[in-house]
């Protein structure tokens, strides 16, 4: 018998944000009410991660630019992790620089190969306030990665180089949602 509440369960799915939107290119404003409309947002980003099919999906690619992302993905060992930041900071990236295909809800249908490391430490706080520090390795630190960055304002697209990166822009330029 499952005890508590599955996430997202409570939700409602927003429409989420493509690339194009000006919220996708600004930097997040720090969370400083811990209240029931965080809660609230976090239950929201759950439902409308497993409604598009994503592993992590940050509050900015929901239309709130708010520092909170969730999560429910895989590392390389098959492990599931399921949590949610609010307000993280990426306090440590190290270990092997892999290159590996990377997609994101707000480039639908898109990837391309991504240089991350394969170690990432994220500490932040839960909705209720209280402290957590994340470890993730291999796609699980990708997921990290990705989802902060998407607080910093910056999509993976930005850390595609080279042909990938010319071939990419193409992509997104004949993407029907592309504007």
């Amino acid at each position: 018998m499952r005890h508590g509440s599955i996430a997202g369960a409570h939700g409602r799915v927003r429409p989420l944000t493509l690339l194009g939107d000006g919220g996708l290119r600004e930097q997040c404003r720090e969370v400083t009410d811990f209240g029931p409309e965080l809660a609230a947002l976090v239950e929201d980003l759950f439902a409308t991660m497993y409604a598009a099919r994503g592993v992590g999906l940050a509050a900015n690619q929901a239309g709130v630019p708010l520092r909170v992302f969730v999560y429910d993905c895989p590392d390389d060992e098959d492990v599931r992790h399921l949590g949610h930041v609010v307000n993280p900071r990426l306090v440590a990236v190290d270990g092997i620089v892999l290159r590996g295909p990377e997609g994101c809800l707000s480039l639908p249908g898109l990837e391309a190969g991504t240089e991350r490391y394969d170690h990432a430490v994220v500490e932040g706080f839960t909705a209720a306030g209280e402290p957590v520090t994340v470890h993730g390795t291999g796609f699980f630190a990708r997921c990290l990665q990705h989802e902060y960055d998407h607080l910093e304002g910056r999509v993976y697209a930005d850390r595609v180089t080279g042909w990938r990166r010319r071939l990419l822009e193409r992509r997104i330029r004949r993407a029907s949602w592309s504007r």
